[in-house]
């Protein structure tokens, strides 16, 4: 499997938290790579650039229509990011790895914690959809916010509680705050995980 284009910025020191940040679709590696920066001073952050085109526009993997994934491809790319994220991990000593992704990047994120429990300690999901029933897990130890908009078009208000349910009833530590909007991602959100990844410092 090919490996991801990424960008890179290196952390206070080798133990720093290894902060992997997912862009939405039609973003690319920049999109949240000085946000993390912000969000978690210190941090080595990494941020791939999807390698899937929907008419030039990025994403981790395909779907055939909104809200309609490509289980095979997602499956393929499950198992690609699974491989970088434990790659990355491997070249450093980080105490804790902390995930962040916004629409499609967020949906990578919970399909690879879904895969692999274990490899994130604290994730941040903003605006996710995920349109089938997660497996079996256990997400002891791991904490998770989600973030979401009571009027989101693309990631509807029952389907975030739904995966906040998920999470929580599979021993995770989860949190879900609202912002009265739609797909955007409005200030309450970033305040939100900026005190959500404090304890990750």
């Amino acid at each position: 499997m090919a490996d991801y284009h990424y960008r890179e910025a290196q952390g206070a020191d080798a133990q720093a938290p290894l902060f992997l940040v997912f862009h939405g679709t039609g973003g690319d590696e920049n999109q949240f790579f000085e946000l993390a920066g912000q969000l978690l001073p210190g941090a080595r952050v990494i941020a791939p650039r999807g390698d899937v085109s929907e008419g030039g526009a990025l994403r981790y993997f395909r779907r055939t229509g909104e809200g309609v994934y490509d289980m095979d491809d997602l499956r393929l790319r499950v198992t690609q990011m699974i491989a970088f994220v434990e790659a990355r991990r491997t070249e450093g000593a980080a105490r804790q790895v902390v995930g962040l992704g916004y629409s499609n990047g967020a949906n990578i994120l919970a399909a690879v914690q879904f895969a692999a429990p274990s490899l994130f300690d604290a994730s941040v999901l903003m605006h996710p959809l995920i349109p089938f029933a997660p497996p079996e897990a256990d997400f002891g130890g791991k904490r998770v916010l989600i973030t979401g908009g009571r009027r989101d078009p693309i990631a509807p208000e029952a389907m975030t509680q739904r995966l906040s349910d998920y999470f929580t009833g599979h021993g995770a530590a989860t949190s879900l705050v609202w912002h009265s909007g739609g797909h955007e991602l409005r200030q309450e959100e970033l305040v939100a995980a900026r005190e959500f990844l404090a304890a990750a410092r």
